[in-house]
């Protein structure tokens, strides 16, 4: 059975932590690296395949995706933080 998302993050991050006490003989902390290189990839790879399948989800009738910048949103809102949302509906006065 093939490890979850979170799982692989876990254990990265228990490897990162057994690399940083530094109380390892170097044969160990070369084999901690290694598989922590792996485990970076496994994580990478996932995300980038969800936020294709995220792109392939937004994407509006001709094949653009449907993005609006908070700050024009933020403006009729009275709110700015400079982050950037998804727009699911058809929102013609955006």
């Amino acid at each position: 059975m093939e490890k979850t998302f979170e799982a692989s993050l876990n254990e990265l991050e228990a490897v990162v932590q057994q690399l940083e006490n530094g109380d390892l003989p170097l044969e160990e902390s070369l084999k901690l690296f290694e598989d922590g290189v792996r485990l970076s990839r496994e994580c990478r790879e996932r995300l980038t395949s969800a936020e294709r399948r995220i792109e392939v989800l937004m994407k509006d009738g001709d094949g653009n995706l449907v993005l609006q910048d908070l700050d024009t949103a933020a403006a009729s809102t009275g709110k700015k933080d400079g982050i950037k949302r998804i727009v699911f509906g058809d929102d013609e006065d955006s």
